[in-house]
């Protein structure tokens, strides 16, 4: 068994809080669906938004989901110019015996730029 890093990444229309909930809660079920993991199995997972997303934590739709035990903390990306507006980032390390080259990382909606190297398996 080890721990390993899921990457997943989505995008919202607009910094509403509704928006950004579902957003994660679709983007987590893609993650845990494709790599086949429960709440248990996760150690813990790190959030990150745009500089322009302020209006609801993501960490929030994983506690919604069930995630009530699993340390998780939010984070503001820095704001690069030209960089993907209104973005949500999640790592998620796991707990599991799936090689590394198995982890099935997941970019959604608009994210889907970001990691067209693992978007494409």
């Amino acid at each position: 068994m080890s721990v390993r890093g899921i990457r997943g990444a989505t995008t919202v229309a607009r910094d509403e809080p509704a928006l950004i909930l579902d957003a994660t809660e679709r983007l987590l079920g893609a993650i845990v669906a494709r790599n086949g993991f429960v709440p248990e199995d996760v150690a813990s997972a790190l959030f990150t938004v745009t500089p322009d997303l302020v209006s609801e934590f993501p960490a929030a739709a994983a506690r919604r989901m069930g995630w009530t035990l699993v340390p998780l903390l939010n984070f503001t990306e820095i704001g690069v110019p030209g960089g993907l507006e209104r973005c949500i980032r999640v790592l998620v390390h796991v707990n599991t015996s799936v090689a590394q080259a198995a982890i099935q990382h997941v970019y959604l909606e608009g994210a889907s730029i970001l990691r067209p190297d693992l978007t494409g398996r």
